[in-house]
């Protein structure tokens, strides 16, 4: 689940050459029915604002412990199933709101509490995020169609720790230009994690995202960011997918944080809907993301948000 930045940038955004063969709709997607938030049992630990629906003022530190690391470990393990779990539920005719009870209820078996439910008074369990839908969609009474594309975003909390992890999916027989947008915001993300090491800075990262991105004659959403994350949802680390100087900020073994880049087949230019939640493209041009959690190592980087025996929805489109 994405973070605004505290001071985002508002540079000029680039013009691109985009693909024009079977080109992708645009816009259609409007809000539905969003059903009642789904009950936790009382013996599922919980995060502070499961209650309040506000998150501790405190941010934590960027640098975790061994011994936290462990625990996100596990939760990242977790988290990577339930992504799956909830992504071969994936189908022409299942509403949004159908996939969010499969996610809660994926979590719920495994002991996770589902981080986004009442975060900041978020309604629901999932975030999806259809077709022009940049992130935070709300799962509601919205049916997909042979065609859409669904980002899956998922985070759930285990053991004092969280785990997050998205991934976007096609519905049925897919345009190809919303493939190659799919295909290219994966390898973003993958070039994102690949410049993570020690003693390299965040905007290192948002240089490979940007780069890949632009290469690929796509844009890069800048209003939403990765964060820092471990015992806190969100922490104080700022991941911006973007080249920026002034994110300087130098990587250093034990860090955690996510890398969720946000590509647009348009202008990276967004609007927001009256729920305070649901970000789409001005423009109505379809977006796709990715997201893994993952934490600085000695000699590079160590993604924690696959399975135990390795699987991970990020490569199910490997093939694409």
């Amino acid at each position: 689940m994405t973070e605004s930045p505290r001071s985002a940038s508002r540079t000029p955004q680039l013009t691109l050459s985009r693909p024009t063969a079977h080109k992708a709709p645009r816009g259609g997607i409007t809000p539905g029915l969003v059903g009642l938030r789904r009950a936790v049992p009382d013996s599922i630990p919980k995060p502070p604002y499961a209650i309040t629906g506000q998150p501790p003022a405190t941010r934590g530190p960027a640098t975790q412990t061994p011994e936290i690391i462990a625990r996100m470990r596990v939760a990242g393990h977790l988290a990577a199933e339930v992504l799956l779990e909830v992504g071969a539920a994936v189908t022409a005719g299942i509403t949004t709101d159908g996939l969010d009870a499969i996610a809660h209820e994926a979590s719920i078996r495994r002991k996770c509490y589902p981080s986004p439910l009442n975060y900041r008074g978020f309604p629901k369990s999932l975030c999806t995020s259809v077709n022009e839908v940049i992130c935070h969609g709300i799962p509601d009474s919205h049916q997909l169609v042979d065609g859409d594309i669904i980002n899956l975003d998922v985070t759930v909390f285990h053991d004092g720790v969280h785990g997050d992890t998205n991934a976007t999916f096609l519905v049925g027989e897919v345009d190809d230009a919303s493939q190659h947008l799919v295909r290219q915001t994966r390898l973003a993300l993958l070039r994102g994690i690949a410049a993570v090491r020690p003693g390299v800075h965040v905007y290192d990262i948002g240089r490979a995202i940007e780069d890949s991105a632009h290469g690929a004659g796509l844009g890069v959403v800048r209003e939403f960011i990765g964060h820092g994350i471990g015992e806190q949802f969100h922490g104080g680390l700022q991941i911006l997918h973007y080249f920026d100087p002034r994110a300087d900020t130098v990587l250093e073994p034990g860090m955690t944080f996510t890398i969720e880049p946000m590509i647009t087949l348009g202008s990276p230019e967004l609007e927001m809907w009256e729920d305070g939640w649901t970000a789409v493209t001005r423009d109505g041009s379809r977006c796709a993301q990715f997201e893994h959690t993952m934490v600085v190592t000695e000699d590079g980087v160590d993604v924690l948000t696959v399975t135990a025996d390795g699987r991970t929805a990020v490569d199910l489109l490997v093939e694409l």
